[in-house]
């Protein structure tokens, strides 16, 4: 597990519905970044379209624009990128969260909790599997936006070491945001990341990000600024997480179940 891994968090506007633009913006803002030593650049739910319930004109195979720009990016920054985007695979949307790493590998997670306040359910197919990728030995766990109210789903029973969430969060439930991730932190013991968009959407909705890092006792290690575009540098380090599993093990007194059906 390597000491320290180094996250590049973007909360960032989402031009509603157009791909071209978002990734030539998310490409300046990535700019900065050149010549630092980053391990993962984490974008937010849909940083390329916003949250469209348009699959059927927005979203695009594994193989479309998008996921190439991400693998084009990690390769330049020699850095994984990770986002979530609308994908058609097999006839089927899915809301995908997407890692790739600079030499070319692909790895992914469908959404499981689709927002059906918002109709998500009725357009993209929901996830059945839980995703746990490694990163230089980080166990990241990957979540995207409403998984985070279902504790469950991110129940620690793997060992992971950082809960990865990208979301497209609104305004009117920051209140909820915020207290969510820092309790998903607590309960699993974990590094928990949180990356919101800013800006208003297409259906007058807005968001004002406050991503934030977490550390496993549900400190706060950053927190962003409301309504305002921002990249932030943080280094998580592993003698951490481990200092305060050996010192606080609660880990080991958690209830033993498994759901068997999805």
């Amino acid at each position: 597990m390597k000491d320290i891994l180094r996250i590049a968090a973007l909360q960032s506007n989402i031009v509603w519905e157009d791909i071209d633009a978002n990734l030539n913006a998310h490409s300046e803002k990535i700019k900065s970044l050149k010549n630092k030593e980053i391990d993962l650049i984490v974008l937010p739910e849909m940083f390329a379209t916003g949250f469209s319930m348009n699959p059927q004109k927005w979203a695009q195979p594994m193989q479309g624009s998008i996921v190439s720009w991400m693998l084009q990016t990690a390769k330049n920054y020699t850095a994984h990128v990770a986002g979530s985007v609308a994908i058609v695979d097999k006839n089927k949307f899915y809301n995908r969260l997407i890692l790739v790493s600079p030499e070319g590998k692909i790895q992914h997670y469908n959404k499981r909790h689709l927002f059906a306040y918002a109709g998500e359910d009725k357009k993209y197919t929901a996830g059945k599997t839980r995703v746990l990728v490694d990163l230089h030995g980080w166990q990241i766990m990957l979540n995207v936006c409403y998984d985070l109210r279902f504790p469950v789903w991110s129940r620690n029973d793997c060992n992971y070491h950082l809960l990865l969430n990208v979301a497209n969060w609104p305004e009117r439930r920051a209140m909820h945001w915020k207290q969510l991730l820092v309790a998903r932190a607590i309960e699993n013991q974990a590094f928990v990341i949180g990356v919101n968009r800013i800006g208003e959407d297409g259906n007058g909705i807005n968001h004002s990000g406050e991503s934030r890092i977490i550390d496993p006792l549900g400190n706060s290690l950053w927190e962003a600024n409301a309504n305002k575009e921002e990249i932030h540098i943080a280094e998580l380090h592993s003698k951490d997480l481990i200092e305060i599993r050996e010192k606080f093990p609660f880990l080991a007194d958690r209830d033993h179940f498994r759901i068997e059906k999805w």
